[in-house]
């Protein structure tokens, strides 16, 4: 555990600076050894380089205080004492950090009156690569064969997982070439893509385990299985960046030309590399990727900037840590510290309890959090946080805040652990129960206001039946006034009281009118998404609704007939079967229908059913397709298109990037692996490909 002082709150004084310089350093080095050791980091990253900075500007201060030994003269940490150790021939060194657009700013300013005073041209290219967060990985490829990866260990020496990591299948075993060099050693980032690190952690919850903190920490605990196979399984992947040691290669005159030489090896080089002629090219190419950095399919926290001529790069040279060509652009954080004020729970419309927590607000990722899901009673137990704990928040894009874990060593002492409560915190006060197999609580009062809030809001939402103007405010305000105790009395409103009610005018009222009436033929899916039944989400409605063709068919359905269609499992066929066995449920379905509302039966398509009964998975881009037109062209010939690959799969369809989970998958169970030109053939006629 990370003994941690708050160095923050202790004043600087002569007195006490050798004092506050040598507790910073012992800090500092002791996170070194959770992140790079351990690969269990105690802080955010924020909070680690605002305690890195302080140690630099303190030792600026106080040249006298000076330490080669000190974390801001060294790299990384001793390698972990389970593997050999690798010399680098080539030092693997660390970047000095931009934490904004000024301090970017003021490095290109500084690099360029260095450029100027060594008598080398000043207009320079600059390479801008994204800094992917993953661990740093060298790979040294002898007269064209892998032969060892090692870790980044200390910058001097890093660790041997030459075994864990031949068996990634991204990294190519062999050089793309005829003519291989001596040596080659190429540096580059190992990543875990966030689709496969979310797959991991839905088996991690789906087996009562403890979720995953971040891609980051799951890659680098992947790596150092004692298993080689368990790496393999993982997905990992790589984009290399820099050579290290080469015996034999050319003479390349620019880090692009590198880049450009190592693609044409067959290693992977990442495609949103990009040469600028100007610091200010550079500038707007690093504000481009605070806003997109949640478009790519991995997690990024920088750019990193390098002066492309490798003339340049020699003149500038390093530092003990870092070369002075280069910098790491950092994008906001999404990870910061902050009180954990309580627990509570909130009730979902299937009657699903979810802990949260209340959050002393906090700034992450240029946004202020206040709560933070906590997902399930296993996870606050595993993750063991407290109200009164500082806790570590991490919030990535759109996705809802999570808490990652306490700060142990800020714990109080004698807090005492949370406990699930029992009972609804609604006014009907019923219990709440875990059912056996699940992981989640659930509210059994079937009156809970929560629940009928929930589940008239979601009936109505955009990917239901989709009623504009009827959103979770005035479905509330309904539900107060008497007009609403289900979703069936959404077709029955008294427009004359709400119109009484003040801030509703003739026009808002009949648009509202308008709006619902527009809403009594839904489709199919639609509706059964939005009938709240448990486990059944938007794709399996829309499965059951492709398989099956009208209403009366879903509801007659056998949990035998309901679990053969594929993209159906057990529990969803049970839970669908269980809901229309009851003989309320039943009633409102009468109740909608009395009312007006009929769902559509499902349109079958005039294009030949040439993959009537296939299930047929994609993973990767498609030439020509995007991701919902290739399920489309899917559908539309009679086949369905899962998330994932079963026994169930007639075949699998690669493109680009695919999945290494699903080809690992599709390999373990035999199923057919197409391409492009095979799936088009599919299409029009059927046939696997012998």
């Amino acid at each position: 555990m990370v003994e941690s002082v708050t160095i923050s709150e202790v004043p600087e004084s002569e007195g006490n600076i050798a004092e506050i310089i040598s507790t910073l350093r012992s800090e500092i080095l002791a996170h070194n050894d959770a992140y790079y050791r351990e690969d269990a980091p105690t802080i955010p990253d924020a909070d680690y380089d605002e305690l890195v900075r302080r140690l630099g500007r303190l030792e600026q201060a106080h040249p006298e205080l000076a330490d080669e030994a000190s974390p801001t003269a060294t790299v990384g940490a001793a390698p972990v004492s389970g593997f050999g150790e690798v010399k680098h021939r080539v030092p693997m060194m660390s970047l000095d950090n931009a934490m904004g657009l000024d301090e970017l700013q003021a490095w290109g300013e500084r690099t360029a009156r260095r450029v100027k005073e060594l008598g080398l041209p000043v207009a320079t290219e600059y390479v801008c690569e994204l800094k992917i967060d993953g661990l740093a990985l060298s790979l040294r490829y002898e007269r064209g064969v892998f032969a060892q990866a090692a870790t980044r260990g200390n910058g001097r020496v890093g660790e041997d997982v030459t075994a864990n990591v031949a068996g990634i299948a991204g990294i190519p075993k062999q050089l793309a070439t005829d003519n291989p060099p001596e040596v080659v050693e190429v540096r580059g980032e190992l990543y875990l893509p966030v689709a496969r690190f979310n797959e991991l952690n839905e088996a991690q919850e789906s087996a009562g385990l403890r979720r995953y903190a971040n891609p980051r920490n799951t890659a680098a605990g992947s790596l150092r299985q004692k298993d080689p196979s368990i790496t393999a399984s993982r997905g990992l992947e790589f984009w290399c960046y820099q050579l290290g040691e080469t015996i034999g290669g050319p003479d390349l005159p620019t880090h692009s030309a590198t880049l450009e030489w190592l693609s044409s090896l067959g290693l992977p080089t990442n495609p949103e590399t990009n040469v600028l002629d100007t610091v200010e090219q550079v500038y707007d190419f690093c504000r481009e990727w605070i806003d997109r950095r949640h478009e790519l399919e991995y997690e990024i926290d920088g750019v990193v900037v390098k002066l492309d001529p490798i003339a340049v790069q020699t003149a500038l040279g390093m530092t003990s840590k870092a070369p002075r060509w280069a910098i790491a652009f950092k994008l906001p954080p999404e990870e910061r510290t902050t009180l954990l004020r309580d627990i509570q729970v909130s009730i979902g419309r299937t009657g699903k309890v979810t802990p949260f927590a209340v959050l002393e607000p906090v700034l992450v990722a240029g946004s202020t959090v206040s709560m933070a899901t906590l997902h399930n009673e296993d996870q606050v137990r595993l993750k063991d946080v407290r109200p009164g704990d500082t806790v570590i928040v991490r919030k990535a894009g759109d996705v809802i805040p999570e808490v990652v874990g306490p700060v142990m060593s800020e714990r109080p002492q004698g807090l005492p652990a949370w406990s699930f409560p029992t009972v609804c915190p609604c006014d009907h006060h019923g219990q709440l129960v875990r059912l056996d197999g699940e992981a989640q609580h659930r509210c059994v009062a079937a009156a809970c206001p929560q629940q009928q809030l929930a589940r008239i809001s979601h009936f109505v939402s955009r990917g239901a039946l989709d009623i504009d103007g009827l959103g979770e405010q005035q479905v509330q305000l309904f539900i107060e006034l008497g007009l609403l105790e289900d979703v069936a009395d959404v077709f029955n409103l008294d427009y004359e009281r709400i119109l009484a009610e003040r801030g509703y005018k003739e026009a808002s009222v009949e648009k509202l009118r308008r709006s619902i009436d527009a809403s009594r033929t839904p489709q199919l899916g639609k509706l059964l998404f939005g009938l709240n039944i448990v486990h059944l989400g938007a794709a399996g409605a829309e499965v059951l609704a492709a398989a099956l063709g009208d209403l009366d068919s879903v509801m007659n359905a056998t949990v035998e007939e309901l679990s053969a269609i594929e993209g159906v499992g057990p529990v969803i066929a049970s839970s669908v079967a269980g809901f229309f066995a009851d003989q309320e449920n039943r009633a409102l379905i009468g109740r909608l229908r009395s009312r007006g509302c009929e769902p559509v039966a499902y349109e079958r398509s005039q294009l030949p059913q040439t993959l009537a009964g296939m299930a047929i998975v994609v993973s990767g881009g498609i030439e020509g397709f995007t991701r919902d037109s290739v399920a489309a062209a899917i559908k539309a010939r009679g086949g369905t298109s899962p998330g994932s690959v079963s026994k169930k799969t007639t075949a699998l369809v690669v493109g680009e990037d695919p999945g290494a989970s699903k080809l690992a998958k599709a390999t373990e169970l035999g199923v057919p692996i197409l391409d492009r030109a095979d799936f088009l053939q599919l299409l029009e006629t059927g046939d696997l490909p012998q």
